[in-house]
């Protein structure tokens, strides 16, 4: 996991020709003009879906991670709490959803990071993250999720 702010962007986009992709994206987006749901930047390699919810409590959220994409999950505004751990032996609530790229699993972190408008955290396939939950009261959040094509999954 990677949790940084888009000030540092440069940094990222050594990660690969899609990072580069990404962060270019958001970089030149103004996300307050995007409409909400799905865009593509390129195919199925990489894409982002932009978002907005009520943050809420954490026995409301399941932990969850991907394997097919990496996320990079931006705050546009607001800000939330995201329980983080690395996959090590859990056994998932629920089993692997290949078309949703996602697995699930009991609300059980190490650790809680702050994501605030700016900010931005990486997800990699061994990284379990519970998003959604609300830093003291529950707010509005808008986020942009990019999905990284995992390398060896490009198409």
């Amino acid at each position: 996991m990677i949790l940084d702010s888009i000030h540092h962007r440069d940094i990222y986009t050594r990660l690969g020709p899609l990072f580069c992709k990404a962060f270019d994206f958001l970089s030149e987006t103004d996300f307050n003009k995007l409409s909400l749901g799905k865009h593509i930047i390129a195919g199925d390699d990489l894409f982002v879906i932009i978002m907005e919810y009520n943050s809420k409590d954490a026995s409301e959220c399941l932990m969850e991670s991907h394997k097919k994409y990496i996320d990079i999950q931006y705050i546009v505004d607001g800000e939330e709490l995201i329980g983080i751990t690395t996959l090590n032996g859990h056994t998932p609530t629920v089993p692997y959803d290949e078309m949703k790229d996602a697995v699930f699993y009991n609300p059980q972190y190490d650790s809680l990071v702050k994501l605030g408008k700016g900010q931005f955290a990486i997800f990699f396939p061994h990284d379990l993250h519970m998003p959604c939950i609300k830093s003291g009261k529950s707010s509005r959040v808008k986020k942009a999720v990019f999905k990284v094509a995992t390398p060896g999954k490009e198409s």
